[in-house]
């Protein structure tokens, strides 16, 4: 895949998270929080979801990207249709495995079980689907249909129950549904540029792939997946079991805002992995040096001048709207799952680092590190404190700066990189001041909208420092570029 293809999708993938965002954000201002307790059962069943789909999937996704461009026109096409098949496979042994879990008594959600296994069938295939349109270099679309579909039917389901008499358990439905229209839809498009190959026989296949190497590098790639959930999305489906799903609800009003945060990131990474993978295989780390800190800074600039806004506005804004004494009480869960998430912007490409060197395989004891130490500190916290929801948030901020700072101290240790320098340290020091400035200001005289006035300060001030300093050179470009353009003769 060329950088060209690479900046054209990252383009795609930031404007359609960016418009799932915009959905997403509207609703969990205006829908949501009016029927707190749907939003934690769905949430429940969503994590349920997330647990059970990479174990459908067992790593066949992953294999296919890293297999498939290696083989001929037919292997590949049988590959595929291997992977389609083991699903299957896995599909049955996993509804065995869940039909024994729900005669638990203890369980308090099991009766949405049904929901999530139907939702994660449909999320193994849409993933597999989707990594095929990879190889085909066809992703925007797929991608558009998993990111915007859910996001349009889940207020909708909210809606159809609040204003419009449909029972919980019809909601329900069609928003597992929704689902299936996302697959069907993945599939069609998928299947137009693709044809898999039907058949059982596939000895030509694992002469030309060891089913050894097949299934370890399969059983990796299962490993990170599911750890990737105990470590980031474990917290929906321990706190209805611990302590309610309206708290649930709360809890992940504060994910979904703090997450909106994050969006910026997602198109850089995608946009430096071609970089980061050719230096790394060339052992050209000159450039590498420059751009993990550049990166880090830019990353961390965008991040702190959004979460400033939070901090600085965000209680304010609650307020005028029609939703305030539902969402004022979410403000602490989202103060401190924004400097989670402006925390991992800050560590830069981290991740991608360790992912496309010969060390890939550390990046799953990073993952396997965190999900061990969150889920410790959340049932500690649900069984063994008072702290509830509030406490679940700082034990994930805890155990995102131990993965961070473990990942930071592998990079340095294996190839003597850091993101931090001197000139980063000014920009953090610098705008945490300009936040406590902000704050500060006797803004009375503006009553309900003072925060316009701090979030605008704050962000004049801190843009105007980091340019005239140019601590951040990513903006210096993008200014000078916006002035030749207007200034072009």
């Amino acid at each position: 895949m060329d950088t060209k293809f690479s900046g054209k999708q990252a383009l795609w993938f930031t404007l359609i998270n960016y418009f799932g965002v915009l959905i997403g954000t509207v609703s969990t201002l205006f829908i949501y929080p009016y029927d707190k307790d749907l939003l934690g059962i769905i949430r429940f069943i969503d994590g349920f979801a997330q647990i059970l789909y990479p174990i459908m999937v067992l790593g066949a996704s992953t294999a296919l990207l890293n297999f498939q461009p290696k083989l001929n026109d037919l292997l590949q096409r049988k590959l595929f249709s291997y992977s389609m098949i083991s699903i299957v496979w896995m599909i049955f042994f996993c509804a065995i495995g869940v039909s024994i879990v729900y005669w638990f008594d203890w369980l308090e959600n099991k009766q949405y079980f049904i929901y999530g296994f139907f939702i994660a069938i449909c999320l193994a295939y849409v993933d597999l689907f989707k990594r095929q349109a990879t190889n085909l270099q066809k992703l925007a679309v797929p991608t558009f249909y998993e990111k915007i579909i859910p996001k349009i039917t889940l207020p909708l389901a909210f809606v159809l129950i609040l204003y419009y008499g449909f029972a919980e358990t019809q909601g329900l439905i069609f928003y597992a549904l929704s689902f299936a229209i996302m697959l069907l839809a993945t599939g069609l498009y998928l299947f137009k540029y693709f044809k898999p190959v039907y058949t059982l026989n596939y000895k030509d296949l694992f002469q030309e792939i060891p089913k050894k190497q097949y299934y370890q590098y399969s059983l990796y790639a299962f490993s990170a997946s599911l750890g990737s959930f105990f470590a980031f999305r474990i917290d929906s489906v321990m706190i209805p079991e611990f302590l309610s799903n309206a708290a649930n609800g709360d809890f992940n009003i504060g994910v979904n805002l703090a997450n909106a945060l994050m969006i910026p990131a997602a198109g850089v990474f995608a946009l430096y992995s071609p970089l980061i993978s050719e230096s790394l295989k060339k052992n050209d780390l000159s450039v590498l040096k420059i751009k993990y800190a550049d990166v880090a800074k830019n990353l961390f600039f965008i991040g702190i001048l959004l979460y400033g806004c939070v901090i600085l506005g965000m209680k304010d804004f609650f307020e005028i709207l029609p939703t305030a004494d539902k969402l004022l009480p979410v403000l602490p869960i989202l103060y401190i799952l924004g400097g989670n998430v402006v925390l991992n912007m800050a560590t830069g490409f981290n991740t991608e680092i360790i992912a496309y060197s010969k060390f890939y395989r550390f990046n799953l004891v990073a993952i396997l590190l965190l999900a061990v130490v969150n889920i410790g500190l959340n049932y500690y916290i649900l069984t063994q404190t008072s702290f509830g929801i509030i406490g679940v948030a700082y034990a994930s901020f805890f155990a995102l700066l131990v993965f961070n700072a473990s990942k930071m101290w592998f990079i340095y240790k294996k190839f003597g990189l850091l993101p931090i320098n001197t000139k980063y340290l000014k920009t953090i020091a610098s705008s945490v001041l300009l936040i406590a400035v902000a704050y500060s200001l006797p803004l009375d005289v503006f009553k309900r909208f003072d925060f316009i006035v701090r979030c605008t300060f704050f962000v004049t001030a801190f843009t105007l420092l980091v340019y005239l300093t140019g601590w951040v050179p990513e903006l210096n470009q993008n200014i000078s570029k916006i002035k030749n353009r207007v200034f072009k003769k």
